[in-house]
């Protein structure tokens, strides 16, 4: 939900006008399906990465409003809370060595970036739940000055009538209560772009709900909140429950959440787009002067702003994205399970398994998800997120083994064939792959260590270890040593 949005207070007409907008969008988004107003050469890969901001001793700084006006490039954003940025990387080829071009041109964006935070007081952090955020800093007035956070914040509330609780048990149990979206801002992220055309679209969506699950076991970079010990990949549940517009009533109606894996395998694009008209109200009820119906008679491309604003504020796992840039619409997927950090290598790596996997299953003879049931695919996730790379996850033809085995066993070469295919040079491969298989031989996530290095503090308190740890996290982070060489 990127896009700006006015400080407005909205009428029931309002609401009946978007919902007349929206399904009129929808409709031409369909016709536009059916008469292949689709451009499409090869697949393009993009990403976005949201960090923290820090003081000097790892407590979160709220000043990025100072950060990205000392930082001054265009690629850089703002994000919900006042101590996250973002920035965004422009879709690119990774044919060649374009994978280490694309991982030297993160690092060298973000080596300015930290530059530039330093002279402000701040520092970045690529971390999945930021460990010495409490309580107290994740309330309203930390929110980013953009008046869309201020309204998408009332408009959460205003849907669910009452206070978010937050309850999350793991390790350790948390249990408390928010009266803002402020908790969601925890959550950071790195968000895989791939651009498909229409009719390969419903099987590389499928097959990126298929992979969802290793995909956190192997990446799982946020075991911390509020000082509890939680989940291995606190930020899956966190950001499902910090979002969530559904009092317990609407709950066990079987009312569906915002943040969503979904409940089927799709035949098409349209789908998902139908999905999100059917099931969910709005939350920013803005129009546009825009006719799609006429622009499109026009012979020009419409911007199908209601849908696409419709769909920013529905946040499933694996998003269908619509744009239209230099007056060409295109589709890609919005991959979103992906925590921040550890190192711009670690994202890298985690980049490369991703986008080979989704060379690959796509096009099998007998697709993973015809082998498999979606209830399966969601429980992976949840196992994963739980657990991290001790999860053990559900394969078709091997049944349930270790999230680590089934990488090493089935998945990374799989990875590897799909690096081949896009054309990777075989080292930059070996190198982004090598990465993921010394995490499952080493038994390493961001998260383990995270824990593990806590837990070798002695003599403090909780925060306290927390915050030394985080300091210690980001020096290595600074380094681009992969977190599976990390000592404790």
């Amino acid at each position: 939900m990127g896009r700006d949005v006015p400080q407005l207070v909205f009428s029931r007409e309002d609401r009946r006008r978007y919902r007349d907008k929206v399904r009129l969008c929808l409709d031409v988004f369909a016709r536009m399906l059916r008469e292949s107003y689709f451009e499409f050469d090869r697949p393009q890969a993009g990403l976005e990465i949201e960090l923290n901001i820090t003081d000097g001793r790892g407590e979160p700084a709220m000043c990025n409003a100072a950060v990205l006006e000392a930082i001054a490039r265009p690629d850089w954003a703002t994000e919900l809370g006042q101590f996250n940025v973002e920035i965004n990387v422009t879709p690119q080829s990774l044919a060649g060595d374009g994978a280490l071009r694309l991982e030297s041109d993160v690092r060298a964006r973000l080596n300015h970036a930290e530059e530039r935070a330093r002279s402000v007081g701040g520092h970045l952090a690529l971390i999945g739940i930021l460990p010495t955020i409490r309580e107290q800093d994740l309330v309203e007035a930390n929110l980013s000055a953009n008046p869309r956070y201020k309204l998408l914040n009332e408009q959460i509330f205003a849907a669910r009538g009452e206070d978010l609780h937050i309850r999350i048990d793991g390790v350790e149990r948390l249990d408390t209560y928010a009266d803002s979206v402020a908790p969601e801002a925890a959550c950071t992220s790195v968000q895989l772009h791939l651009q498909i055309s229409p009719e390969q679209f419903a099987a590389h969506w499928n097959a990126a709900q298929a992979i969802a699950g290793p995909q956190v076991a192997l990446a799982a970079n946020a075991p911390f909140l509020f000082g509890k010990e939680l989940h291995r990949e606190t930020r899956i549940e966190l950001f499902q429950q910090a979002t969530d517009t559904r009092p317990m009533e609407l709950k066990e109606q079987g009312v569906r959440p915002r943040v969503w894996f979904g409940e089927r395998w799709i035949t098409s694009v349209f789908d998902l787009f139908e999905e999100n008209v059917r099931y969910f109200s709005a939350l920013l009820p803005v129009c546009e002067e825009e006719d799609p119906r006429e622009v499109l008679e026009r012979g020009e491309i419409p911007e199908l702003h209601e849908l696409t604003l419709h769909n920013g504020t529905i946040y499933r796992w694996n998003r269908p994205v619509y744009a239209v840039v230099e007056g060409t619409p295109h589709l890609r997927i919005e991959n979103r399970v992906l925590p921040a950090g550890p190192t711009v290598a670690d994202i890298a790596a985690n980049a490369a398994f991703y986008y080979g996997l989704m060379r690959v299953l796509p096009h099998a003879e007998r697709p993973v998800w015809s082998q498999m049931s979606f209830s399966a695919a969601e429980d992976n996730l949840a196992a994963a997120a739980r657990m991290g790379i001790e999860a053990r996850l559900y394969w078709p033809g091997i049944g349930e083994v270790p999230a680590s085995e089934l990488v090493l066993r089935r998945l990374l070469p799989l990875a590897y064939q799909g690096l081949e295919l896009w054309d990777v040079d075989s080292a930059v491969a070996a190198r982004l792959l090598g990465i993921i298989e010394a995490r499952c031989v080493e038994q390493r996530t961001g998260a383990t260590w995270q824990v593990e290095r806590t837990h070798a503090e002695t003599g403090v308190d909780r925060h306290e270890a927390l915050r030394r740890m985080t300091v210690d996290y980001i020096e290595r982070m600074h380094t681009n040593e992969p977190v599976h060489t990390w000592e404790v």
